[in-house]
């Protein structure tokens, strides 16, 4: 007789995948580079597809994800956080939403089912990228004193305030931005691999002992599943309106 025992593969396991080609090189390859990959030849392929069929009047097919995607970002994010301004960012800010998404959503697709933001490097790069960006434009729209000054010295704080006020500005804008863009997007893919995890080695072993408790993990997974692809959505649109706000502050910063 069997007895009902759970066994979890170890971290290591559900993290680090082994090196498929070109092990011990600086080439070194494995499934989560393939997912990068795929992820950066989606976006262009999505976006270059439209374009080839940019002369319908009336979008469909990829066409319409392409421009429903564009018309989000520049409504929900460039115009919400930068204004009119921001236009200019929206390939940069565009790209940066899908690749994060098509990065995230193979947490549930099929033979995959392992979301590629759930390992640091590539979100802590992302992260490091924007905050290149939002600098140089706040350099680019202020000059390096005035940056560093409405930066760090915010207007309409008073003068016996400023004591407190420039340390936490300079830590939380040139310090903890990146870190916090980074650890926000790959911590709530590594929870929600874990969970998905969990229930299905739930529903796994109670299905090899009984058929009826096996449902109640089941149906939670299947509701899990539906709850990650939305997180995939909103981390990848968290992570981009963040940026836009970063950006949208250093070119304007009355605001």
């Amino acid at each position: 007789m069997s007895v009902f025992a759970l066994e979890f593969p170890p971290v290591s396991h559900l993290f680090d995948w082994p090196t498929i080609w070109f092990d011990g090189t600086p080439l070194a390859i494995n499934k989560t580079v393939l997912i990068y990959l795929a992820a950066t030849a989606a976006t262009m392929v999505l976006f270059g597809l439209a374009g080839r069929t940019r002369e319908s009047l009336v979008p469909v097919g990829v066409q319409h994800v392409a421009e429903s995607g564009v018309n989000f970002i520049e409504n929900s994010v460039v115009m919400q956080t930068i204004g009119p301004d921001g236009k200019k960012f929206m390939p940069f800010l565009t790209s940066m939403f899908f690749f994060i998404l098509f990065s995230n959503i193979t947490e549930v697709v099929p033979f995959i089912q392992f979301p590629a933001n759930s390992r640091m490097a590539v979100p802590i790069t992302l992260a490091l990228l924007v905050w290149v960006v939002y600098n140089v434009v706040g350099v680019k729209s202020q000059g390096v004193f005035g940056y560093l000054k409405n930066s760090l010295f915010p207007p309409g704080v008073p003068w016996v305030l400023y004591v407190i006020v420039t340390p936490i500005e300079l830590v939380s804008t040139f310090v903890v931005r990146p870190f916090s863009l980074a650890i926000r997007l790959w911590a709530n893919m590594v929870a929600g691999h874990l969970l998905l995890v969990t229930f299905a080695i739930l529903t796994a072993t109670l299905w090899e002992f009984f058929y009826v408790p096996a449902a109640l993990p089941f149906v939670m997974l299947i509701l899990m599943t539906a709850f990650e692809i939305l997180v995939s959505f909103l981390q990848a649109f968290i992570f981009t309106i963040l940026t836009a706000v970063y950006i949208g502050g250093s070119m304007h910063p009355e605001h």
